[in-house]
Formats: structure tokens, C-alpha cells, sequence
């Protein structure tokens, strides 16, 4: 259990780096919000992690970046452009 979980915790911690660099690059509305898509899935498993190591403050704060990640998603992929 301990590799998978290993496993998943680094599939988080990447997916979040290449997410980060992402959106910093600025290159467009387009690349951002696959960047918030990515820092979702990046959430999903660092709650998943967090779950099954009982680590409470690392689930909350996951938690809360996930809603603010799908807000990125919906901002940036979902919403038209100037409304």
C-alpha cells in the first residue's frame, strides 16, 4: 500500500509543478485553463493521498484549492471571454 500511495503522492506533487508553470507561462485562456484542469486532477489525488494517510490539514487545504481550481476551469475554459 505504502509504493501506491507513494505513487500517488508524486503523481500530485508533479501534475501540480507542470500546472504551475503552465498558467505562469501566460500563453492564453486556452493553456491556462488546462493548467487549472491539471492543478484539479492534482488536487484529486493529493486528497486521495491525504485520505489514506489520515493527513487531515493536507485534505482540507486540497480541498479547498480544488474549488478554486474548477473555478479556473470554469473561468478560463468554460465562461465566455468578457461576460
Amino acid at each position: 500500500m505504502e509504493s501506491w500511495i507513494d505513487v500517488l503522492k508524486w503523481a500530485a506533487a508533479i501534475s501540480g509543478m507542470v500546472a504551475a508553470f503552465m498558467v505562469s507561462l501566460d500563453l492564453g485562456r486556452r493553456v491556462t485553463g488546462w493548467g487549472f484542469v491539471l492543478f484539479v486532477g492534482s488536487s484529486v489525488c493529493w486528497v486521495t493521498g491525504a485520505l489514506l494517510t489520515e493527513d487531515w490539514a493536507l485534505g482540507t487545504q486540497n480541498i479547498v484549492l480544488f474549488g478554486i481550481n474548477l473555478f479556473g476551469v470554469y473561468r478560463y475554459l468554460i465562461r465566455k471571454k468578457g461576460v
